[in-house]
């Protein structure tokens, strides 16, 4: 039974069926009531990639396990290391523990939202560190774990993981956007951090599929993906992480978050890239990729 205050959802077997496993860390819509945000909740959703879970949810069918946040990214971004602390936001303009500033601070894009993607602040006064501990505590900490045990636990059963970790984007980049104001984005955008966090031959392999299916698909442009293809990826070792961004206007009426009859098709394709992936990982489970 889904829980919407729970701070993740698990679907798909108990235990790992396949080698390959999704996540979606950016499609929660549950607002914590000790957010204190200075905006509209629709205003929150700024930052959801909507839909997106149940773009991949007919993966499950297939034995394939999704994590899914229920936690908004404006409130905590599943997608940064723990550390990665916007100064600016916190009383004080300092935090005790380590910190691992990764740049996104710079377009208030942190561990925790100071702006929206237009640059309206979020808040209209600055964070203890305290609740910033209970938010990485409460939300943060266990999607981590969740996600880092399944991805061993694949590993150890198949002797290789394919992580593919899911976003989408908007269509256009807004004020405080990667690659820069106004820019029209492609239909899907593979990352794999310059090649450092799958094996090329992944990459290629989906870029192949979704180009051979009608799509615009770029590789790290501009996006190269963060926090959780970075963090449990070893692909010498056969652990594989890639993050794939779908656009919006590819399923979606972005003004009123609505699906369009464009979502069918595009969730049909995603199912299909699934079972292509699943082929893919099985020949090469006895051998690296």
């Amino acid at each position: 039974m889904h829980d919407p205050t729970a701070p993740l959802q698990q679907h798909g077997p108990a235990e790992a069926a396949q080698p390959l496993l999704l996540d979606s860390p950016h499609s929660g819509r549950h607002f914590p009531s000790d957010f204190g945000a200075a905006v509209s909740a629709d205003a929150l959703r700024d930052g959801e990639d909507c839909f997106v879970d149940e773009l991949w949810q007919p993966a499950c069918e297939r034995g394939v396990w999704l994590l899914t946040a229920n936690f908004p990214r404006t409130y905590i971004d599943a997608n940064r290391h723990a550390a990665d602390i916007d100064l600016e936001l916190l009383e004080g303009g300092r935090w005790p523990g380590e910190h691992r500033p990764s740049g996104k601070a710079a377009i208030g894009k942190a561990l925790l939202w100071r702006t929206l993607d237009d640059g309206t602040p979020i808040y209209a006064r600055k964070l203890g560190v305290a609740e910033v501990h209970e938010r990485i505590a409460r939300c943060h900490a266990p999607y981590h774990r969740a996600l880092a045990e399944r991805i061993a636990a694949t590993h150890a059963r198949f002797g290789i993981s394919v992580h593919i970790d899911c976003h989408s984007m908007n269509a256009v980049s807004g004020a405080q956007g990667e690659g820069g104001a106004g820019r029209q984005r492609a239909d899907i955008v593979l990352g794999d951090r310059d090649g450092t966090t799958c094996d090329p031959a992944l990459t290629a392999f989906v870029r192949e599929v979704l180009a051979g299916m009608g799509y615009e698909v770029r590789v790290n442009d501009p996006f190269k993906g963060v926090e959780l293809v970075r963090a449990f990826a070893d692909p010498a070792a056969g652990r594989h992480s890639l993050q794939l961004e779908v656009n919006k206007r590819l399923y979606m009426d972005e003004p009123a978050r609505a699906r369009h009859g464009g979502f069918d098709r595009l969730q049909r394709n995603l199912l299909a890239l699934v079972d292509g992936l699943l082929e893919f990982t099985r020949a090469r489970r006895t051998r690296p990729m």
